[in-house]
């Protein structure tokens, strides 16, 4: 159950993304086309970071013998 304060910050982060999605809209073209551009990149380095983090967590898992193979579709619905 949330918490009235919880409550409280969820409204208030609403409140202010739909803040700056409004800022945005009322920009000119040319610096919606800049920050679209920031984004994309931006969102492309984030998913890298998340892909080379899952790597070393399998590295991880794989020398401490944890990670498991499965040559089926039997085999890997068992394992989930």
């Amino acid at each position: 159950m949330l918490t009235l304060q919880k409550k409280e910050g969820m409204k208030t982060a609403s409140a202010n993304f739909n803040n700056i999605v409004e800022s945005i809209y009322n920009l000119p073209l040319e610096y919606k086309e800049e920050l679209k551009s920031l984004l994309e990149h931006n969102i492309a380095d984030d998913r890298r970071n998340e892909i080379a983090h899952n790597y070393k967590a399998a590295q991880k898992e794989q020398k401490s013998n944890k990670l498991k193979f499965a040559s089926s579709i039997q085999e890997l619905k068992k394992m989930l």
